[in-house]
């Protein structure tokens, strides 16, 4: 299929350089563009949605969407804590996210992984795959590509749904409050936004089409808050707070979900305690104010000693993963893994990380002694892989309305990485980067059929499936990180010269290639039920 033909504008800032190949790879020719094995798919929805460099994908009155900035540089970040003294404060932070998954890279480069097969020649088949939707969807220099987020979502169908709420709130409704609403509606969608399964699918009354999937929830979600769903104010209906989701049931959030049998949205209960323990997470008044309400954290954010307001608003990007990070403890399970009694959240132990002489004994829960001693020179923690795939989600998605409304800098966002996820990681299993090994692929087709009896779930395409916590899937997403850093440096070098002197940050990649990607390869690869090749067992709160 033909790629669209490319118009040049003006070159963006050049940002920082992302990790390469291996060297024995680098020297594989990327610059023709296209894939040995397949084009990414062209349909007439996508056309709509092309873009001119300049634009966004969603039309609408006052598009809150600005072009995307990397943010202010020379700001300095602290460092992390010191995993030797403070262990579970450091597999918290970001920063250990990426230095942590450099560790199972390093195996895959050298095809030393447990679970998986590498084969780095095919790597460069995703490097022309990604280029080439990028190129389909985007005009050259491909400055119009907005940071990975939930915005985007909204914008399903090519309407800026989210534009048009803006439209309707009064002129009184200034833009500090402006920005709160969004990031009350944001952080509800982001933490619905698991895998919502093959069955289920979203009718908006506002339009009668269907949706599904990502987009699907969104608008769901969007028109939930419409209704006041998540307030518990009649004063304003437009907000989530402690009160209104005190007042949730799983059944009042299948009903506006639309989840019921034979359109079930997977994990349901789980989402819908998810939120239910949001309540007490805002109760937290330092970050969420005396309404316990997620928009209330702007006013903690901006009051930030390390805030610096000057002639622009720069906000160190460890202000806002604090917020995430401790302000949205009690929302995740208890049984995740744990050191000394402080949960890691999305952490997990892994058997390609190095090993204390006692393993965990769990692949979901962590019962470490109350000690940092060392057993063999490897620390307890040191066998832990920490993701944060939802708070890094919530980051990516909240700067949006803070960047675009308030005007807010963010400094440190290369500290973020990619999101380790089906999509993303189902991007290198279905071109061939990775192969999940023969064992591993018997175990997880066995999980499947037991899940298929369990559930009563009718046997289309059949892929191995894993819970969450199962060492494949450990491997498999921390593998995912430092390959989509790997990724977005071949790209660029892929796209040089349409790129004119200009580089794609991680979350453009993220946004215009990777993910959407993923999505495609797999819609090619299984057409029925259009699922990754290899399934998650969730309970909605993890994927």
């Amino acid at each position: 299929m033909g790629l669209f033909s490319r118009r040049d504008r003006a070159p963006k800032p050049a940002t920082n350089p992302q990790p390469t190949l291996p060297s024995s790879q680098s020297k594989t020719s990327l610059g023709s563009g296209s894939s040995s094995i397949i084009t990414p798919i062209n349909t007439s929805a996508r056309v709509m949605n092309r873009t001119s460099a300049g634009t966004t994908s969603t039309g609408g009155p006052g598009t809150p969407l600005t072009p995307f900035s990397p943010g202010p540089t020379g700001v300095a970040m602290p460092r992390s804590p010191d995993p030797q003294l403070d262990p579970a404060g450091y597999l918290r932070s970001l920063g250990a996210v990426r230095e942590r998954c450099k560790l199972v890279t390093a195996k895959a480069c050298r095809n030393d992984l447990l679970h998986f097969d590498v084969d780095m020649q095919k790597f460069p088949d995703v490097v022309s795959f990604v280029a080439n939707i990028i190129k389909r969807d985007y005009d050259a220099p491909f400055t119009s590509i907005p940071g990975h987020g939930r915005y985007q979502h909204f914008g399903v169908g090519g309407r800026d749904r989210i534009a048009h709420l803006l439209a309707t709130w009064p002129e009184e409704v200034d833009n500090t409050e402006k920005c709160k609403r969004l990031i009350d509606l944001f952080l509800v969608s982001v933490l619905l936004d698991a895998g919502a399964g093959t069955q289920w699918s979203y009718k908006s009354a506002e339009n009668g089409r269907i949706y599904r999937r990502s987009e699907g929830i969104a608008v769901a979600t969007l028109e939930m808050f419409k209704t006041g769903l998540f307030s518990g104010t009649s004063i304003n209906k437009y907000q989530v707070d402690k009160e209104g989701l005190r007042q949730l049931t799983v059944e009042k959030l299948a009903q506006g979900l639309q989840s019921k049998p034979g359109n079930e949205m997977a994990g349901i209960e789980g989402r819908a305690q998810l939120l239910i323990r949001l309540a007490g997470a805002l109760e937290n008044k330092e970050f969420f104010g005396e309404d316990g309400r997620p928009g209330n954290m702007l006013d903690h954010i901006l009051s930030h000693p390390s805030t610096q307001a000057s002639s622009v608003i720069i906000v160190p990007m460890p202000v806002l993963w604090n917020v995430l990070m401790n302000g949205l403890d009690p929302v995740w399970p208890p049984s995740r893994t744990a050191i000394n009694g402080v949960p890691l959240g999305d952490a997990w132990p892994c058997n390609s990380m190095p090993q204390p002489a006692q393993s965990p004994s769990s692949p979901t829960f962590s019962p470490f002694p109350n000690t940092t001693g060392q057993s063999n020179g490897v620390a307890p923690w040191e066998c832990i892989l920490p993701f944060h795939k939802l708070t890094q989600w919530l980051t990516y998605s909240l700067m949006q309305p803070m960047q675009s409304i308030m005007k807010i800098q963010f400094a440190g966002q290369e500290l973020l990485t990619g999101l380790p996820e089906y999509r993303n990681g189902g991007l290198f299993v279905d071109l061939g980067v990775l192969t999940l090994k023969s064992e591993d692929q018997e175990r997880g087709l066995q999980h499947y059929a037991e899940y298929c009896q369990r559930t009563g779930t009718k046997e289309v395409e059949v892929a191995p499936m894993f819970e969450p916590g199962d060492d494949v899937i450990v491997e498999w997403r921390g593998v995912t990180v430092g390959f989509l850093d790997i990724l977005t440096n071949e790209v660029n070098k892929a796209l040089k010269n349409e790129l004119a002197g200009n580089e794609l940050t991680l979350a453009q990649v993220l946004e215009a290639g990777s993910w959407k990607g993923g999505r495609e390869i797999a819609e090619v690869s299984r057409p029925n039920t259009k699922e990754p090749p290899i399934l998650i067992d969730s309970d909605g709160t993890v994927f």
